[in-house]
């Protein structure tokens, strides 16, 4: 009853302006989920979706479905402009039983703990370097155990910061698992079974999505997915990776580098919408260093065997040839399923898209107007941490400050972490091709070897360590006007960071004059895409013959 009260006193849904703080020790890599103000303003759009505020008899201006990186951000920024806001968050535990705290599939089982699994591959890569500029190392073995223990120290970490985060942004965090009673009211439900229920004015839906399990007999019970695979308690061995996607290309690339014999198992096209030229680079690179590629083939049965290891069944496409092989692990990485199952939208109105079972969000709004959808869980758009924070950021602020700036789902830079790193902005070839034409499209192309890499003369099976011009560059640009940039990808190390810096560039509507214009800085790899002169077209060699 004081709560009602004082609501019908103020004007608006808006009932505090509050102060939020940094979380101490927060690094670089995480600084805008934890100060979202630092998040870019976005695009003007003054035909944005308008959001109504005004006086309601919920308990909360804001409830938010899902601790993520998108809900995390989307729940400080709108409590930082004064709104109540609850942020529910529920780990439902793998198949294998893994589960985890407060931050999402990035935090916990994607984005970081790769990126760090990752590192400790090109670590392991980076010994015969070292020999080769006089240092009197030996790679000895690596140990899985503590790799694993200190990451997971690392993560649990974040999770407390997150919850602190929420306490000082005077968010009401509820760890319970959400589904929708009606359009404004969420049943909230505890891990004891216990149940309550909470009301909103608006709500955003951020529950984000988890693997996909292909459906054959014993997947469930026999495979682990990359909810499972970055805190395995021992070294996963002899590893099966089931799909073509980044997740299992990326996973086989640091298991291999950490020791370990793994096949990658792929029924079609690898890393499917992305550049399909750089794709087949990255798995040709792959094969060359180690990692076995099974073309064509798909699972039919999973089964345990008597020691513990996991006996595989399936199918070569081509010839319907039936092969059976035994692995100590085997991953799958089939693709990844929206967490609205257990939702119950249907009893909000929500309409889910029927394929995908993802929402349809036009400038995130769902089909019920004052309920919204960020991250993972949106149909066709980038499952990308930053984009999550930035889009649930925005969000909060067209909410409860007035804004009317949208999230720019283009132009979205990213990278695949393989042995061999992708980083690309933009366009693919072929989408360029595509829209625009071929006689319209010019591709500026170049390969060389890092200065970083010229000293080392070591050979792993026949094939050079370091290998010559195995670092692919591409710039893609339209003609007919005055060639704007439409696409830009990279293959070689530190293509994150790479790409990072030239998709400020890209958004900003560069052309290959721009790139021409502006003086590298010698001698690193970046430079090299200021001094791109030669075509596809043209049909020259675009290897590189000197410094």
């Amino acid at each position: 009853q004081k709560h009602l009260a004082e609501q019908q006193n103020k004007p608006t849904s808006v009932r505090r302006v509050r102060d939020t703080r940094k979380m101490a020790g927060c690094t670089t890599f995480m600084s805008r989920l934890c100060n979202p103000s630092r998040v870019p303003r976005g695009s003007d759009d003054e035909e944005g979706v308008q959001i109504e505020n005004g006086p309601h008899e919920y308990q909360y201006d804001l409830i938010v479905i899902g601790g993520g990186s998108g809900g995390l951000a989307a729940s400080k920024e709108a409590a930082k402009l004064g709104a109540k806001v609850a942020c529910l968050d529920f780990v439902v535990p793998s198949p294998q039983g893994t589960t985890w705290g407060l931050g999402g599939t990035c935090v916990n089982v994607g984005c970081i703990p790769k990126k760090l699994m990752h590192q400790a591959g090109i670590l392991g890569e980076s010994f015969s370097d070292a020999k080769a500029f006089g240092w009197k190392v030996d790679a000895g073995k690596h140990d899985w155990e503590k790799m694993v223990t200190n990451i997971q120290d690392y993560i649990g970490s974040l999770n407390w910061g997150y919850r602190t985060g929420l306490r000082e942004a005077k968010v009401d965090y509820l760890n319970a698992k959400a589904s929708f009673k009606d359009a404004h009211t969420i049943l909230c439900t505890k891990k004891n079974g216990q149940t309550s229920e909470i009301t909103g004015n608006k709500i955003i839906i951020a529950v984000g999505g988890r693997p996909s399990y292909p459906g054959v007999e014993g997947d469930k019970e026999c495979c682990i997915t990359s909810d499972d695979i970055f805190s395995l308690p021992k070294s996963p061995g002899k590893t099966l990776c089931i799909g073509a996607s980044y997740i299992s290309l990326e996973t086989a690339g640091f298991v291999t580098a950490l020791g370990n014999d793994v096949t990658v198992m792929a029924r079609s096209v690898f890393l499917r919408g992305f550049d399909g030229e750089m794709a087949e680079k990255i798995v040709s690179y792959m094969e060359r260093h180690g990692t076995k590629m099974l073309r064509g083939a798909s699972p039919t049965k999973f089964e345990k065997t008597a020691d513990g290891k996991v006996k595989v069944t399936y199918k070569l496409t081509e010839t319907d040839t039936v092969v059976e092989e035994v692995f100590d692990t085997v991953m799958l990485a089939v693709g990844r399923t929206a967490c609205t199952k257990d939702l119950n939208v249907e009893a909000a109105g929500v309409v889910l898209n029927p394929k995908s079972g993802k929402l349809d969000a036009l400038s995130e709004q769902t089909n019920v107007p004052h309920i919204f959808a960020i991250g993972d869980v949106l149909h066709q758009r980038q499952e990308l941490t930053p984009v999550a924070i930035q889009a649930g950021v925005l969000l909060a602020r067209r909410m409860f400050d007035g804004s009317k700036k949208k999230m720019d789902y283009t132009n979205v830079p990213t990278t695949v972490f393989t042995p061999l790193e992708y980083g690309t902005v933009g366009m693919t070839e072929e989408e360029a091709v595509a829209k625009y034409g071929e006689e319209n499209v010019e591709v500026y192309v170049s390969y060389m070897k890092p200065l970083e890499w010229t000293l080392n003369k070591e050979e792993h099976n026949g094939v050079m360590h370091r290998e010559d011009n195995v670092c692919y560059f591409k710039l893609i640009s339209l003609l007919s006007e005055n060639e704007r940039v439409l696409g830009l990808h990279y293959l070689g190390p530190s293509a994150g960071e790479i790409i990072q810096g030239f998709g400020v560039a890209i958004k900003a509507g560069a052309t290959k004059d721009h790139f021409d214009d502006t003086v590298g800085i010698h001698p690193v790899i970046a430079e090299e895409f200021t001094i791109l002169s030669i075509t596809k077209r043209s049909g020259s060699d675009a290897n590189k013959k000197g410094c």
